[in-house]
């Protein structure tokens, strides 16, 4: 069941990446205007993916697997959150503490006119990698629920939470551009979800890590 489910993985994968990689190859010269923020936005959430799918072949050591698929996903929700997101769509979403020290998030959506608005083709990357890869986490995740491979839980369920929110708030920037909201109003109860999801996430990766190290 689970190499069923790796092979079809693999097999969309590879028909995504095909998708992708045509179209950013008829993008014309004259809209490649970021082609660096194109590239790295794909470039570490599919390297991502193919590490996790690789990781018997490229390490037999579970914990190197772990820390670099990490490392991957970090530089990921990093780069698309702050860099890849405000060059190629013109959207961008942060949290930020105020006075009193309440949590707010911010979502932002530049105001489009005709001299300045984003090539139609680094739109569609964006978007593409966006909503593609969150999808193969989620079949990671129910791979390892069905498999009772409870060792890599934490692994994939990382890998989903850091893109979903990713793609989360650039869905909530979307509709709040269209209504031309600079700022929507505050998700208590998401932020109080995702801070328990985090903590939980670290405390089962130091007990992995640290059963991996005692064997």
């Amino acid at each position: 069941m689970m190499h069923f489910v790796m092979n079809i993985v693999i097999v969309s994968l590879m028909s995504a990446v095909t998708v992708i990689g045509s179209v950013i190859y008829r993008v014309d010269h004259r809209d490649r205007v970021h082609p660096l923020a194109s590239f790295f936005h794909l470039f570490f959430r599919t390297s991502a993916i193919l590490v996790y799918l690789l990781c018997d072949i490229l390490s037999s050591r579970f914990v190197v697997c772990m820390v670099i698929i990490i490392l991957l996903l970090s530089c990921d929700f990093w780069t698309v959150k702050n860099v890849s997101g405000r060059l190629l769509v013109g959207l961008r979403w942060w949290n930020q503490v105020d006075v009193d020290g309440k949590s707010h998030w911010v979502f932002e959506s530049k105001k489009t006119d005709s001299k300045n608005t984003t090539p139609s083709a680094e739109s569609r990357v964006f978007w593409l990698g966006l909503i593609v890869c969150p999808i193969f986490w989620i079949l990671f995740v129910l791979s390892t629920i069905f498999s009772f491979n409870i060792k890599w839980l934490v692994v994939v369920v990382m890998g989903l939470v850091l893109q979903w929110a990713n793609l989360y708030g650039y869905i909530r920037c979307k509709l709040g551009g269209k209504s031309n909201l600079r700022n929507i109003a505050k998700n208590y109860l998401g932020v109080q979800i995702f801070k328990q999801v985090c903590e939980r996430l670290s405390e089962l990766f130091v007990f992995c890590s640290f059963s991996e190290y005692l064997r």
